[in-house]
């Protein structure tokens, strides 16, 4: 079953794709969430003259994106969290780095940070989408404290 997104899903597409998927997610799932419609031929060719209409303002996006980007690898990102030794009480998520990037000036949705859960003290890196074409590496370092 082909359908159209009408917006972006994780591990399956952003929106504005036809993606195939299996009869029942589509049916039961996407398209009563409101998350995608039927690709008939009409509405591909309403998509594509869309699409057409809206490439100069998806370039000035990927153009702020970008700009984005590079204040965000001028970044050093220091996370500081209680630690025995090495090891967390706790752990780091992509919330916490969501936080930090916050207080820096860059609101950035949780969502689009993929971190994944840092249990021990040292260097990593995290991915942000800024938009479907750009994606950060964004380098960051938890450092453990006593108290």
């Amino acid at each position: 079953m082909d359908l159209i997104l009408k917006q972006d899903v994780q591990n399956l597409g952003f929106k504005d794709d036809i993606v195939s998927v299996k009869n029942g997610y589509g049916r039961n799932f996407l398209i009563p969430q409101g998350v995608a419609s039927l690709a008939t031929p009409s509405a591909r060719k309403v998509l594509a003259e869309n699409l057409k209409q809206k490439a100069h303002k998806e370039q000035k996006l990927v153009d702020d994106a970008n700009k984005i980007a590079e204040a965000l690898r001028a970044l050093d990102i220091k996370i500081t969290v209680k630690a025995g030794g090495t090891k967390l009480f706790g752990s780091v998520s992509s919330a916490n780095i969501a936080e930090i990037l916050a207080a820096n000036g860059h609101a950035i949705d949780k969502k689009f940070i993929n971190s994944g859960l840092v249990k021990r003290v040292g260097k990593y890196t995290a991915n942000v989408r800024l938009h479907r074409d750009v994606i950060v590496e964004l380098a960051y370092e938890v450092i453990g404290s006593a108290e």
